[in-house]
């Protein structure tokens, strides 16, 4: 079980190959065509842009891979992304979201990593209690608990952006709010992650959403299409956990 385990992370490492080599030859030829947008697209020049593009193969496996609730292996690729992420954005000077990288996102998916590794080669009374491996939904305590965790992490992000950029709070205002709505999003899909809760999947989805305004606002096209792609991966897994999940097993904390 444990080598299918691997083969199944290593075929999505090759398919998140395939599919960012098609889409920079898209971008390649798009620039070929449209003159005015060469540099803008593919911007080889950007260290940052250099960084992105492993960090978005090993995001995209990550993704492909744990769409089987007991392939441990993914989170592989879950470390990997977060490491090269927090590169990119010190790069960019977003000090903010290095720190979050370090100090949440590595750290809970290294506890993913050996939690689900443990209920995959657990002791065979463990693997017969399926329900212990299935996804399931989050119960209304804990969904209250999203949301007054992200209208706190949003208004505290915002006052730090604030405070940073030294303007005042109103300046920039929807990128601030779905800034915060990003981190308060991220941190939250990957604490209910270690938990294998359905709702990780609405909490990325309303990441990518709110990247996605994010880089329209800046007009970061290349981005924006790669939170394109991620969105469309987010929803597939989201649809394959609710397919596993057993309605009198659906709810949890």
């Amino acid at each position: 079980m444990k080598h299918s385990l691997w083969q199944e992370f290593v075929r999505n490492i090759l398919i998140s190959i395939g599919i960012y080599a098609a889409l920079f030859l898209i971008l390649y030829i798009v620039e070929w065509l449209v003159p005015s947008l060469r540099g803008t697209l593919l911007q080889w020049h950007d260290l940052a842009f250099v960084v992105g593009i492993p960090a978005s193969v090993a995001g995209t496996a990550y993704v492909l891979t744990i769409q089987n609730p007991k392939n441990y292996t993914g989170f592989v690729g879950a470390i990997t992304m977060a490491l090269l992420l927090a590169w990119q954005f010190a790069l960019w000077g977003n000090w903010d979201l290095v720190v979050l990288h370090f100090a949440v996102f590595i750290p809970f998916q290294t506890t993913s990593l050996l939690r689900w590794r443990k209920q995959a080669l657990g002791n065979k009374e463990q693997e017969t209690k399926k329900q212990e491996v299935l996804p399931s939904w989050l119960g209304t305590k804990g969904m209250v608990l999203n949301g007054v965790f992200t209208m706190v992490i949003v208004l505290l992000d915002m006052l730090f952006v604030t405070w940073l950029e030294g303007n005042s709070l109103m300046d920039n205002l929807p990128t601030k709010v779905m800034g915060g709505l990003m981190i308060a999003a991220s941190v939250l899909a990957n604490f209910w992650m270690i938990h294998k809760k359905i709702d990780t999947w609405i909490c990325w989805i309303i990441y990518t959403l709110a990247g996605m305004v994010i880089y329209v606002l800046t007009s970061n096209i290349f981005t924006f299409v790669l939170f394109l792609i991620t969105l469309v991966l987010n929803v597939k897994a989201a649809v394959e956990w609710i397919k596993l999940t057993r309605k009198s097993k659906s709810y949890g904390f």
